[in-house]
């Protein structure tokens, strides 16, 4: 089971961030309003934002130690990221959309394959298509897909449906619960609605104004 210790402070200019993770495995989520830095800490742990100040390890592997000098780049952290908005690219089909993310695995053979990937987010009636003939939910299970793809040892979500109206958010929700039941693979999943990881999540830390509570 994956373990994220992570201690992180940064200023800005108008909120602190000053948090303190420990967690284990499953659904973890990061829940609090608009500005609480929610979307920060995940930019932190992925190593996108660096801060004043961090320590971070998964499984004892440190990532981040800012007071000896060590920053792991984001692209050998093996952490996947799904945006709140899809970010596909534009010119490739979905098929080449989620092989970019097989392509960022490297060489590692450990983890989800092409087939089960589109199996498990039913993306096979998609594949020959562009993002712009996707509806937005069908572009986040894209989305999913291209990070599961990159075999990530964490999977961090940040409000994946922020964006959606109520019947595509219905659409993204059974596949989340299939993701969380059988990947068993440790998510961060960023949200201000309680009932996005009501019965779904492990773990729930709360966030305001870039402290946990």
């Amino acid at each position: 089971m994956t373990s994220l210790t992570a201690e992180i402070r940064h200023e800005f200019e108008r909120l602190t961030i000053d948090i303190r993770l420990d967690l284990g495995g499953g659904l973890t989520a990061l829940l609090g309003p608009s500005g609480a830095g929610k979307t920060s800490v995940l930019n932190v742990l992925a190593g996108l934002l660096r801060p004043d100040s961090a320590r971070i390890a998964i499984d004892g592997t440190t990532l981040a130690d800012t007071a000896r000098g060590v920053w792991v780049p984001a692209h050998e952290r093996r952490i996947g990221y799904v945006f709140q908005e899809s970010r596909l690219f534009p010119h490739l089909t979905v098929r080449q959309n989620l092989a970019f993310g097989r392509w960022f695995a490297g060489r590692r053979d450990a983890g989800i394959g092409m087939d089960e990937v589109v199996d498990l987010l039913g993306l096979r009636a998609l594949l020959t298509r562009h993002p712009a003939r996707l509806s937005g939910g069908e572009q986040r299970r894209v989305a999913l897909g291209r990070a599961l793809l990159s075999h990530p040892r964490l999977l961090l979500l940040d409000e994946p449906l922020g964006s959606l109206d109520v019947a595509r958010r219905q659409e993204i929700l059974p596949y989340l619960d299939r993701l969380i039941a059988e990947l068993r693979l440790p998510m961060i999943y960023v949200t201000h609605d309680w009932a996005e990881i009501q019965g779904r999540a492990q773990t729930v830390v709360l966030m305001d104004h870039g402290r946990a509570s």
